[in-house]
Formats: structure tokens, sequence, C-alpha cells
């Protein structure tokens, strides 16, 4: 006779359970411990662990003294109200809760009145005086709006870049065209000519940057990385380095020798408009179109400070040649500010040029200049803050009344002239009147 096999569910269910607790993990999640034997677990644990420790010993329970307060005796009796008296409201009514009078610091009213205007007059500082400016000179040669303009640093000669493609080179004192260089293939938007190095470079709206060898007249550099139009470079003062910007929302630093990329200034969410370079912390600070100004750490290629002052985008900075502040310009009221490096703290606006800032310069002299999209310009004193003149571009004849435009500025290595660009295709010349 067959002897009759046991039947497998419950041999598959122990033999599961012991897996489980030598493993301590099951695979599989339906054999789990059944509710009643985890509680049963569970309360032996407890009572291993804690049966000594629920009770004190008696021998030291006969110690300890009963807890919390003792119950009232069964004597004591519940207050009740005194005998009222009418006087005791009036006495109330009595007390007088108003402070004490005391005793002024000042002398007489009038020494306290003395004070009081005191502290409410403004501290206003004298601005400085500067002589007003005048049109000098108006050059035309280029055949589109003039975008930029550098001033080499011999103070010989100046260069000029337009929507003409072509870049000219002029010069300062007689304002005769030299030299055209054509090489870009759309408009140029920045030039910067070096100060150590016989070298102009240049770029465009065609994504070139490049370097002119001004002995041989010709491109002998190229700087590709940008992925759209570059709107802005500038030099850094000691290093061998070249910053530029423009509408892939990024700056890029440049080893000028090697044409290596050196950093992408990455953060800016916008067009960045504008760059500046300084010797001293922060070497590099950009202006962009969404509306805020960035400090750079350029040994770490990182945002050092963001300033989001501006309501709207910021097209122009200006770095002051001595002092260490610098000034940024946007469109709106109250656009233009100034900041003190190297934290980048608010200084002050410069109120009143109600215009879209194209361009700002400043000269040692602390002569501000601010040159508008619809051709206003405005001359301020960079200490104080105060527009000491207000003047308008006069397109040049022929052109509509709408190319008033002012698109660049910089003042000459002296300071006592500044060289614009506007839409008219002209390059002007203001010089300080002379007493």
């Amino acid at each position: 006779m067959a002897s009759v096999l046991p039947p497998l569910d419950p041999l598959l269910k122990r033999s599961a359970k012991r897996t489980r607790a030598i493993f301590a993990s099951c695979p599989d999640d339906g054999m789990k411990d059944e509710e009643k034997s985890t509680r049963l677990r569970l309360s032996v644990k407890i009572a291993d662990e804690f049966k000594h420790y629920k009770e004190l010993p008696s021998a030291l329970l006969a110690q300890q003294g009963p807890v919390g307060p003792a119950q009232p005796k069964a004597e004591q009796k519940m207050i009740t109200a005194g005998p009222s008296s009418d006087n005791t409201s009036r006495i109330i009514a009595t007390i007088d809760n108003t402070p004490k009078e005391q005793p002024s610091t000042f002398a007489t009213s009038a020494k306290l009145s003395e004070a009081l205007t005191l502290h409410k007059t403004t501290r206003t500082i004298k601005p400085t005086y500067h002589p007003p400016w005048k049109l000098v000179r108006v050059i035309s040669g280029h055949l589109g709006w003039v975008r930029s303009v550098a001033v080499e640093p011999g103070n010989q000669w100046f260069a000029t870049g337009a929507g003409d493609r072509v870049i000219k080179i002029w010069d300062l004192a007689s304002g005769e065209l030299k030299l055209s260089l054509t090489g870009h293939i759309s408009t140029v938007r920045g030039l910067a000519v070096s100060p150590r190095h016989p070298y102009l470079f240049s770029c465009g709206e065609d994504k070139m940057v490049k370097c002119w060898d001004l002995e041989a007249n010709k491109v002998i550099r190229h700087y590709h990385g940008h992925l759209s139009g570059v709107y802005s470079l500038s030099l850094h003062p000691t290093l061998d380095v070249l910053v530029t910007s423009g509408r892939d929302a990024s700056a890029r630093v440049w080893d000028m020798r090697t044409k290596a990329q050196i950093h992408v200034l990455s953060g800016h969410s916008a067009t960045v408009a504008d760059v500046k370079c300084q010797e001293s912390d922060p070497q590099v600070i950009t202006g962009s179109m969404d509306s805020t100004v960035r400090l750079w750490d350029l040994a770490a290629g990182k945002t050092m400070v963001t300033l989001t002052h501006h309501k709207k985008s910021v097209r122009a900075l200006a770095i002051h040649p001595t002092e260490y502040s610098f000034a940024s310009g946007s469109a709106g009221g109250n656009n233009i500010k100034k900041w003190k490096c190297p934290e980048g703290a608010f200084v002050f606006n410069f109120p009143g040029h109600n215009a879209i800032i194209n361009t700002l310069s400043v000269n040692a002299e602390g002569v501000f200049f601010s040159g508008g999209d619809n051709g206003t310009l405005t001359f301020w004193d960079y200490n104080t803050g105060t527009p000491f003149q207000n003047m308008e571009d006069v397109p040049q004849p022929g052109s509509l009344e709408a190319e008033a435009g002012v698109f660049c500025s910089t003042f000459d290595m002296t300071g006592t002239r500044l060289i614009t660009g506007g839409a008219d295709k002209t390059i002007k010349v203001y010089a300080e009147q002379s007493q």
C-alpha cells in the first residue's frame, strides 16, 4: 500500500519561514509574519527587557516620598467675599496711570528744535564744476549705423566699426580717414585696442572675434566659440586675456595668444550686451538684457554677485578710470545706477535721463556721459549724480529724424574729447568749451 504524501502547502510555508529566519529577508512579500506572532514576539521582548524597570524595588519605593501636591485638608474652607464697601471703587479710580514727566536732556526748547532741524537737513554734496561741452566735429564716411568706437592708447587715432561691416581708422586730431579694414561679414559691434601689443580686436554680429595686427593691417587670429552675434568685448588691463559677450547669453574669456577659451561665464538668461574688465576684483563685469548686472570671479569663472536693481535690460556699463566704482544703464526712469566695487554695493541713481541708454562713458575728471536711443545726450557730475548739461543729437542732413540714436561713445586718453557714433552713420566729436 503506497504511503500518502503530506500536503505540500504547509511544508512550503514552513520551509519559507525557516529560509526567512536564516536570511532575514524573504524575496516574496506574501511570506510576511502573521500579525499574531508579531504581537507575541513584541510582548515577549517588552517583558524581557522592561520587566525590572516597570516598578521600583520595594527598598527604593520605601525611600521615595509621595509624588505630587498633597490633598487639601478637610477643615480648610473656601474663600468667600468679604465685607464690601463703596470706597473700594473710588480708591481704584484715584489710581493714576499717567507716567511722570521726565525732565528733558536739552537745556532749553530752542536747543531741541535746533537739533531737530539739524537732523532734518539732507547733507547735499556740492557738485564739482565742469565746463559745458560742445560739438566740434562731425565725421562721415561709414555707410551704416556706427556701433563701436575705440581710442588708441597713444591718443593719435581711433577706430570705429559700423553696420557697413567695415572698421575705419581715423586721425584723432584732424578727423581724416587713415585706413579701412574689411573682413567682417556683419555689423561690427565691439572694438578694443591693446595698450601692450600692436593689436586691434573686433567682434560682430557674424559670431566672429578677430585680432588684427596693426603693423601688417591684417587678421592674425580668430577666436571661435560664440554661438550667436558678439555684442561687446573688453581687454584685461594687465593679463593677456580678452573677454567677449553676446547674444548666446554668455561671456567668454580667451587667452589672447593661444586663442584658447579659458572660461565660459554662464548664468545670464538673455543677451549679454556689455562687458568690462578691470585690474582688481571684480575683474569682469557684465550687463545683460535679462536686466541684471553680474560681477565675476575671473580665476574661478563664477559669479561673485548678481545685481538685480534694474527693471529693464542693461545695455551699457562704464568703469571709472581712477575711482573704484562703475555705472550701469538701462531703459526707463532712474535707469542709470552707480555701484561701489568690489562687492557691488548700490551708491545712487542718476535720475532724469528718460530714454533707452545705449552707451555710458566716464573720464578721470568725473565727467560722466550717457547717450540715449532717441538722440538725447546728458553730461553728469559722476561724484554727485547731478546732470550739468543736456543736449540733443542733431541728425546728419538728409537722414531721417528717427536716426538720432547714439550707439557708442568713448573719451580720448586725455578725457578732453568725447567721440560718439550714431544712427545717422556719422561720428561726432565733442570737446569742453574753453573759458
